[in-house]
């Protein structure tokens, strides 16, 4: 990696943080020079706008949230164990954070619905990405004789991410660990009313 990549990527490191926490219409690159320690003028010699930045941020964040998620995925083969590691993943943003803000997908899909498409866009797809493999996943059970036959894998993808961010926007509302918690016990119950115990680890 040259310089200039290092440069780059600890821009990433530093704005990420500050984006999870502030959004993309809050950021400020007065914030961002402190967070780096560099000028304006350092910062925007690796990137084109304030927009360039932000995408490249969340893309950023993303690409590390899907390094956790294949780490924590190695070694699970059958379709309960790689359903939660989907689940221990969002989790994870609350009791071992990656983000100051918590989740990025969530702050960004919420703060750019109508204020910036190209990051609306983004997030979007970084939640097909997610609710794919989910789907993938039951499906695959289906056809291994793991899950019942008559799942919705499409409203289970959604019942998983969406009871997790929900959680975890009441987790860092209040600042209790708690609702992410007991969102997880929950889910780990409702794969259990899908999934025969052949899926089992």
């Amino acid at each position: 990696m040259s310089k200039g990549e290092r440069t780059k990527t600890a821009i990433l490191d530093q704005a990420v943080q500050v984006f999870s926490v502030r959004g993309f219409g809050s950021m400020s690159m007065d914030e961002l020079t402190r967070a780096t320690g560099l000028t304006k003028g350092g910062i925007y010699n690796h990137f084109g706008s304030k927009d360039d930045l932000a995408l490249q941020v969340f893309d950023h964040a993303v690409a590390m949230m899907r390094e956790r998620f294949r780490q924590s995925l190695e070694g699970k083969r059958t379709t309960r164990t790689r359903l939660e590691a989907a689940i221990d993943l969002f989790s994870s943003l609350i009791d071992e954070p990656m983000f100051a803000g918590g989740c990025v997908l969530l702050t960004t899909a919420v703060e750019a619905d109508d204020t910036h498409p190209a990051l609306r866009e983004r997030a979007q797809r970084a939640f097909d990405d997610w609710r794919a493999f989910i789907i993938r996943t039951v499906e695959k059970g289906v056809q291994l004789g793991d899950v019942d036959a008559a799942a919705d894998a499409e409203a289970i993808a959604s019942v998983i991410v969406g009871g997790m961010e929900g959680a975890i926007v009441l987790s860092k509302t209040y600042g209790d660990a708690r609702h992410v918690h007991y969102m997880v016990a929950h889910l780990r119950a409702y794969l259990g009313t899908f999934i025969d115990e052949k899926g089992e680890a």
